[in-house]
């Protein structure tokens, strides 16, 4: 597949990254477009260096390149994940304001009917979160926030971080074992 992967700068940097990590184990194709937070946010929650991050994607694109290839809805992608999608980034979507190529690439998977895929990361959410989930949903995105379940007894961060990332893969249609399934072994 090939995989369009936004990282904004909400927290939660290790859910794009592990994302990232998977689909280039699994020979994904990936284009990849990192926020200017997100670049922060990378260092401050991860011992991962920026230039780890990008050598996980085939193609890595400038956060302000409206002209990348991937702003264009004649470039062919199969899905556009964003994670973690921050309620900066979540807002511009739902709203259609594509001024970075993060929600230009989400714009495109929506007018281009692709799968797209948002992390949301944030808590307490407010009526306007609430809202723009709503509209984002209603033109056709995915909305997967990160809410682990523990039915798989998860023993570290790791685990709780593979459970979120695999109901990404799931949603790809994308074979995983990054967690135990509800049924598997809980008799």
């Amino acid at each position: 597949m090939n995989i369009v992967v936004g990282i904004t700068g909400a927290s939660g940097a290790i859910y794009g990254i592990r994302l990232l990590e998977i689909l280039s184990e699994k020979k994904h194709k990936i284009d990849l477009v990192v926020s200017p937070w997100a670049k922060k946010t990378i260092q401050f929650e991860t011992d991962y260096s920026l230039e780890e991050v990008l050598s996980l994607a085939d193609t890595v694109h400038d956060y302000h390149d409206l002209a990348a290839s991937i702003a264009s809805g004649s470039h062919r992608v199969d899905a556009t994940v964003i994670a973690p999608c921050s309620m900066k980034s979540l807002a511009a979507i739902a709203h259609g304001y594509a001024d970075n190529l993060i929600s230009r690439a989400a714009d495109v998977a929506l007018k281009e009917k692709r799968k797209l895929i948002l992390v949301p990361r944030e808590t307490p959410l407010n009526l306007i979160h609430l809202e723009n989930m709503r509209l984002a949903v209603a033109a056709g995105a995915v909305l997967l926030p990160p809410m682990p379940s523990f039915y798989h007894r998860p023993e570290s961060i790791d685990d709780i971080v593979n459970q979120t990332v695999g109901k990404i893969l799931d949603m790809l249609d994308i074979p995983h074992e990054l967690f135990r399934r509800w049924g598997e072994g809980n008799e």
